[in-house]
């Protein structure tokens, strides 16, 4: 093959957008010849590669935009610490038919013991398998939808960002309480995703205390976990914080604590 000859595949790949092929047509073609292939076999070949690297593209796509602040995953999650987290759960809710049923995923436990992480991690692995996925604190969540009513642009908003995402992966729920119009915006959330996309949330509280953070309104509160717990995993995780541990097995924990209490 001429100079001219590649150049002249090298500018229709890129009309085309077929950077694969630009990429490995001329390796695949010298295998094929080694292997006295077919036409049709090199062809399917050359075009199984640019298939290949348009789904890794797109999954990489789809991880950028889920809005992870890191990326987090189930084989890098220490269960041995982790010891009050059901691991066979997890491994299930890892096969993602809760998203193909359209159920719920709730994590509840102390700071620290991997809820976000989980979480993450389930996203994560939803990206990966072609869902479009939106990871965002609760607090920040309450913010843009305020911000959006004030622009009046709240319903694009909740269409684009809230029921846009096959996975709305809300995070923190419960380190800040809600004012009476945040409770409101956010049952709306739920409402509005019930039955429709999976949620998954995470709380360092337990249900019988989520009222306190949605302004005392007990109405409004049972009817949100009514929609939210009706197709839902609840995976309640025990333990110490995982963030700690390395302090706590260098000393470093208990002689910060045992100060504290000589002080008061």
């Amino acid at each position: 093959m001429s100079l001219l000859q590649h150049q002249r595949i090298e500018a229709l790949c890129e009309q085309l957008k077929l950077q694969a092929v630009a990429n490995v047509y001329a390796n695949l073609a010298e295998e094929a010849g080694g292997k006295e292939a077919s036409y049709i076999d090199y062809l399917e070949e050359v075009l199984k590669a640019e298939q290949a690297t348009r789904q890794r593209r797109s999954r990489e796509t789809l991880a950028r935009l889920a809005g992870f602040p890191a990326i987090k995953t189930l084989e890098g999650f220490d269960f041995q610490f982790a010891t009050g987290v059901p691991k066979e759960r997890i491994e299930a809710l890892a096969s993602l038919a809760f998203l193909e049923r359209r159920e719920n995923v709730i994590f509840l436990g102390p700071s620290g013991t991997g809820k976000t992480h989980l979480a993450i991690a389930l996203g994560y692995q939803a990206t990966q398998a072609g869902a479009k996925v939106r990871f965002i604190s609760a607090a920040d969540l309450m913010l843009q939808l305020e911000s959006a009513q004030r622009q009046g642009r709240y319903k694009e908003v909740m269409k684009r960002s809230v029921l846009g995402p096959r996975l709305l992966i809300i995070d923190e729920i419960g380190y800040l309480p809600f004012s009476s119009t945040q409770a409101s915006l956010f049952f709306q959330v739920i409402a509005k995703r019930y039955e429709a996309g999976s949620v998954i949330l995470t709380s360092n509280l337990s249900f019988g205390e989520w009222e306190q953070v949605f302004g005392g309104n007990a109405a409004l509160t049972s009817a949100m976990l009514d929609r939210l717990l009706h197709h839902a995993h609840v995976i309640q995780i025990r333990g110490d914080s995982y963030r700690l541990k390395d302090k706590r097995r260098a000393g470093i924990l208990g002689q910060q604590t045992a100060a504290i209490g000589m002080e008061s």
